[in-house]
């Protein structure tokens, strides 16, 4: 059974810091390459991170670069987003996301809320 969870959400002040985790189960999760992305209130789902299968390439969209890092330990079947000087703007609902890279199948997380807010 194919199992996707994130954890590690909460309500933050700006400035501050969370790290997100995916922990992930029935499936070859160093088959996968890994993404996260958010969707905030009113607001289409956008990616705001990725890394391929090995970890050996990250990207990062725009308005997170130099914030934010993800990782893998695919050891322990797990990915985590660790994410500094956090904006109100960052408030979203974070989901986690593996794709195979070949068959391109995809599992998603349910999320997890982030709240930045004084």
């Amino acid at each position: 059974q194919v199992q996707v969870v994130e954890s590690g959400g909460g309500l933050v002040q700006p400035g501050g810091s969370l790290r997100l985790s995916c922990a992930a189960s029935g499936f070859t999760f160093s088959s996968y390459a890994l993404s996260w992305y958010r969707q905030a209130p009113g607001k289409e789902r956008e990616l705001v991170a990725s890394i391929t299968y090995r970890g050996s390439i990250t990207n990062y969209a725009d308005s997170v670069k130099g914030r934010f890092a993800i990782s893998r330990d695919n050891a322990k079947n797990t990915m985590y987003l660790q994410m500094n000087s956090l904006k109100p703007e960052d408030t979203a609902v974070y989901y986690c996301n593996a794709r195979h890279i070949v068959t391109q199948v995809m599992y998603w997380g349910q999320g997890t809320q982030v709240t930045v807010s004084s």
